[in-house]
């Protein structure tokens, strides 16, 4: 199947009991065994499986082109319940420039299980490679990064971690399994926060982990099920439905994406953007070569905070929030939002400024987020240096 065949027809299918054509929602909690043990379709009790959430499992599986899959209650449980595939004394790898939550993670909390990180900018295959050690087990990517858009070469990746015998996990949610498939690529596990464009309606929390072997899938499973951090069919539900409109929404958005760009080429106020579709990004071509688009998510410059600060309060489209992948076009400043438990002196040193201005394009009418942006534009001081 095609991409979009396999958005409205891939996972369950049509239900077998009822026929309906959309997954039902099972509201249960157990389920009747007619004998001691004698499971019907293998269900026992909804923290271990659940049929909506099998659907939506099964669906993001083989989307991505994996064996099994996940659903947890949030990004941030899916990505924790991976790390629960290592061990006391063990060492990840990590991409710098990765979501907030995720360095929160692994700051505060892996310590107190004696697991150790080290952040390199993964776009340098030799400063990756040189980062692994005697004891490092997982090689971690976020591509294209949060905020700044940084494109990793997973194929590239993939090949240090064969070489090293490591697991790479990639973060697909930025490009989504429309646009870019890690597994295809060499990946072990790839990642969502599903709440974003998976979800797509800004109406649930979840995250998804798709993985290439059964092994994995057997190690995850056991994990999912002991901690029991599962989505719940009914959100469950929400993102069945939403992947079926994942194609036309991440085509619809990045021709959007393209449009505001351009635009925003030609703003004063505008020092620098950050967007793989741009031919002057370090990694426009690798993106071209790994994935069938660039994605709907622009970070640009406006030269300070006070600039940042008046530009999300004049927006009227742009939804000044947290989050992403939504259909209506979002606005958020890094440094005091998504990315404020990153300390500032670590955020300086990866070019998160405190003038640095993330939006989620969404699927508004470009001429009046253009319209929208000139008018804030024009509160703005322009910028001393323009880089773009």
């Amino acid at each position: 199947m095609r991409k979009k065949t396999a958005l409205i027809h891939g996972g369950t299918g049509v239900d077998k009991a009822t026929g309906a054509v959309t997954p039902p929602i099972y509201q249960t909690s157990t389920y009747k065994q007619e004998k001691i043990g004698q499971l019907k379709d293998g269900y026992e009790y909804s923290r271990t499986a659940n049929p909506t959430r099998t659907s939506i499992e099964r669906l993001i599986a083989d989307l991505e082109g994996g064996v099994r899959g996940f659903a947890f209650g949030s990004g941030m449980a899916a990505i924790h319940a991976v790390f629960n595939l290592l061990q006391s004394g063990d060492h990840i790898v990590m991409t710098d420039d990765v979501y907030g939550g995720t360095f929160r993670l692994m700051q505060r909390v892996l310590p107190k299980f004696n697991i150790e990180v080290t952040f390199v900018d993964t776009t340098d295959l030799a400063a990756t490679e040189a980062a692994i050690q005697d004891n490092t087990k997982m090689l971690y990517v976020e591509t294209p990064t949060n905020p700044l858009l940084k494109v990793t070469d997973i194929e590239a990746i993939a090949a240090i971690t064969r070489r090293h015998d490591l697991k790479l996990v990639v973060d697909n949610t930025f490009a989504t399994p429309y646009l870019q498939q890690p597994i295809a690529l060499g990946a072990d596990i790839v990642l969502h926060s599903a709440t974003k464009y998976i979800g797509g309606h800004s109406d649930v929390v979840a995250g998804l982990v798709v993985v290439n072997d059964d092994t994995l899938g057997e190690e995850l499973h056991f994990i999912q099920n002991s901690t029991g951090g599962i989505l719940g069919p009914q959100d469950s539900f929400l993102l069945v439905r939403g992947l079926r409109t994942l194609g036309i929404r991440m085509e619809a958005i990045e021709e959007t994406a393209h449009e505001l760009v351009s635009f925003l080429q030609a703003q004063d106020v505008v020092s620098n953007i950050f967007y793989p579709g741009l031919a002057s990004h370090p990694g426009h071509a690798i993106q071209q070569k790994q994935a069938t688009g660039f994605g709907g998510m622009i970070s640009f410059d406006v030269g300070s905070a006070a600039n940042a600060e008046k530009l999300v309060e004049a927006s009227h489209f742009f939804t000044l929030a947290e989050s992403l992948g939504a259909v209506e076009s979002l606005i958020s400043v890094p440094a005091r939002m998504t990315h404020a438990s990153i300390p500032a002196e670590r955020r300086a040193e990866l070019g998160i400024t405190d003038g640095l201005v993330r939006i989620s394009v969404g699927l508004e009418d470009a001429e009046d987020l253009k319209e929208d942006l000139t008018h804030a534009f024009s509160l703005l001081e322009k910028v001393s240096e323009k880089t773009v």
